[in-house]
């Protein structure tokens, strides 16, 4: 039996992978989460095979909370699934310790070959994603702002344009609010943006941002 735990701040889209794994001979969902917060403290206390992770979720989110529930357990297996394909998104999450990308357009069976074979210790890549991944290095650094950011970068950028506040960020990543805005600053410099909202007009321009969440 692999045992599966849901997270994603969709209620919908629980509930569909749930059935849809229902139905699968050999899988059980054994739990859910909305939150990366949630998700890690799940996982402080329960046990798992195999943890679906929404990229995108107010809070942590989702690359955060994977080195998280790593740091408690390495033995489970992440498979992160997202609306992003391009860089640096998949390199990112695989760099925090996923085992598995997927993007939300993957068809149900593509969904279920990637938990069966990351339980066998392997990796998973959706094809659009490798190509991408591949593709990436050919490509002029200034196609893409977003590669030149750090992972605590990144994640602060995540934050902001979902409209999280310095002092939510500051607590929810036990950083100062002094050391939250210098990271701030630091991407305005970085990305030549003026301010957040210029930040997030950039981050949606470049297909890094759900729009549906917003």
């Amino acid at each position: 039996m692999i045992n599966v735990f849901l997270v994603d701040d969709h209620e919908l889209v629980r509930t569909g992978i749930k059935r849809l794994l229902e139905d699968v001979r050999g899988m059980k969902v054994v739990g859910e989460a909305d939150s990366g917060e949630t998700a890690v403290q799940w996982c402080r206390n329960n046990d798992t095979d195999i943890v679906l992770m929404d990229m995108n979720m107010p809070g942590i989110g989702g690359i955060e909370a994977t080195r998280r529930i790593l740091r408690l357990n390495p033995d489970i297996k992440i498979i992160v699934i997202s609306i992003h394909s391009e860089e640096p998104y998949p390199t990112k999450v695989m760099q925090a310790g996923a085992a598995g990308y997927l993007t939300k357009g993957a068809a149900p069976n593509e969904m279920i070959n990637a938990i069966r074979q990351v339980k066998t210790g392997q990796r998973y890549l959706s094809p659009e994603i490798a190509q991408q991944m591949a593709l990436s290095q050919f490509r002029p650094a200034e196609d893409n702002p977003f590669q030149a950011l750090s992972d605590r970068e990144l994640q602060i950028m995540m934050m902001i344009t979902t409209g999280q506040k310095v002092n939510d960020i500051s607590e929810q990543l036990s950083l100062s609010p002094k050391t939250v805005n210098s990271y701030r600053y630091r991407l305005f410099s970085k990305l030549e943006v003026s301010g957040d909202v210029e930040l997030t007009h950039l981050a949606i321009r470049h297909g890094f941002l759900d729009t549906e969440k917003l």
